[in-house]
C-alpha cells in the first residue's frame, strides 16, 4: 500500500500499531531474546519485497521501505538510543550465541538511528567503527555509514578509508568493503562503483572481486535498475566474456527479472540485453543466459 501511494505521488500513512509493536519488542528484548528481536526488526530486502509485486517500481519500493525505517527511527529515537547504550559490551569480545544476539540487536539500533541522518548519529557510528574489537561491530558501523544519503558525510569517508587501509591485504575482507559500497542506497552508487573498477582493490580477472562489486551492484534494486545501471553492467559483461565466460554469464543474470519492471525500464533493459546478444564472438555461456532472458 505504501509503495502504491508513493508511486501515485501521495504520502503513505504508517499504522500506529506498527510503531507500538516495535516499541513493545524493544522493551521486551531481554525476555524474547536479543537475536530474535534483531531479526524481527530487520525489514525484508527490496529484492524480496519485489517478488511479491506484479509490476515493480524500484524507486517507489525503495522510498516506501526506507520511509518506514525513518518513521520508526523518528518515533522511537529515544528507545533505540537507550537500548543501544544498554547493549554496550562490558567485556572483551566473546563468540557466544548470547553475545552475538546482543551485538546483532545493538547494530540494528545503530542502523535505525542513522536513518535520522544527524551529526550525532553519524558520530555514534564512527565511534563504534573506531572502537570495535571485532569485525561484526566494525563492519556493521561501516555498512550503516555507507548508506548515509547526505552528500557530505566525513564520517563515512573516514570509515571507508580507514577500513581499506587496515584490511587491504586481506582479500576476503576487501570483498566486504567493495560490497558495502556497491549495495549502498546512496544516489551516487553507480558513479562510486564505476570509480571502484579503477581502484587497486578491484581486479576484473578475479571472480570474487567481480561478484563483490559488479554482481552485488546488479542486486541493488534501486540503483541498478536504471538506464545507466543497465548500460554499465552490459559493458562489464562484454568486457568479461572473453576472459571468463562463466563469470560473465553470472553477471548477465542481473537482468533475469527485467520483465517485472515498468515499460521504460524494460525498454532500457532490452536494449542492453540485445547489445550483449549481438556482440560479435559472444561466448556461448553468456549467449545462453541473454537469449533465455529475452525469450
Amino acid at each position: 500500500d505504501a509503495t502504491a501511494a508513493i508511486a501515485a505521488g501521495q504520502t503513505p500513512v504508517w499504522p500506529a500499531s506498527f510503531v507500538d509493536a516495535t516499541r513493545h519488542l524493544l522493551k521486551t528484548h531481554a525476555q524474547r531474546g536479543a537475536a530474535f528481536v534483531a531479526e524481527v526488526l530487520t525489514l525484508p530486502g527490496e529484492s524480496t519485497l519485489a517478488e511479491a509485486l506484479h509490476i515493480v517500481d524500484p524507486d517507489a519500493l525503495h522510498a516506501a521501505r526506507n520511509g518506514l525505517r525513518r518513521h520508526l527511527a523518528e518515533q522511537l529515537e529515544r528507545e533505540f538510543s537507550a537500548l543501544y547504550t544498554t547493549l554496550v559490551p562490558t567485556g572483551a569480545y566473546t563468540p557466544s550465541s548470547e553475545e552475538a544476539g546482543r551485538r546483532a540487536l545493538r547494530n540494528v539500533c545503530l542502523a535505525y538511528l542513522l536513518e535520522l541522518d544527524t551529526e550525532e548519529s553519524r558520530q555514534l557510528a564512527l565511534t563504534q567503527f573506531e572502537c570495535a574489537d571485532n569485525m561484526t561491530d566494525q563492519f556493521a558501523a561501516l555498512s550503516a555509514l555507507a548508506n548515509v544519503n547526505a552528500e557530505d558525510c566525513p564520517q563515512r569517508d573516514t570509515a571507508l578509508a580507514a577500513f581499506y587501509q587496515r584490511w587491504q591485504h586481506e582479500a576476503l575482507v576487501v570483498d566486504k568493503w567493495l560490497s558495502a559500497q556497491s549495495t549502498s542506497r546512496r544516489p551516487d552508487t553507480l558513479a562510486t562503483v564505476k570509480a571502484l573498477t579503477a581502484h587497486p582493490a578491484f581486479d576484473i580477472t578475479n571472480p570474487n572481486k567481480v561478484y563483490s562489486l559488479l554482481r552485488a551492484f546488479g542486486g541493488n534494486l534501486a540503483r541498478f535498475h536504471t538506464a545507466g545501471g543497465y548500460a554499465f553492467v552490459a559493458d562489464c559483461v562484454l568486457q568479461l566474456h572473453d576472459r571468463n565466460p562463466q563469470v560473465a554469464s553470472r553477471l548477465a543474470r542481473s537482468f533475469d527479472r527485467w520483465k517485472k519492471f515498468d515499460a521504460e525500464r524494460q525498454q532500457h533493459a532490452r536494449a542492453a540485453l540485445e547489445r550483449i546478444r549481438d556482440h560479435a564472438g559472444l561466448s556461448r555461456d553468456v549467449l545462453e543466459v541473454v537469449t533465455r532472458a529475452l525469450g
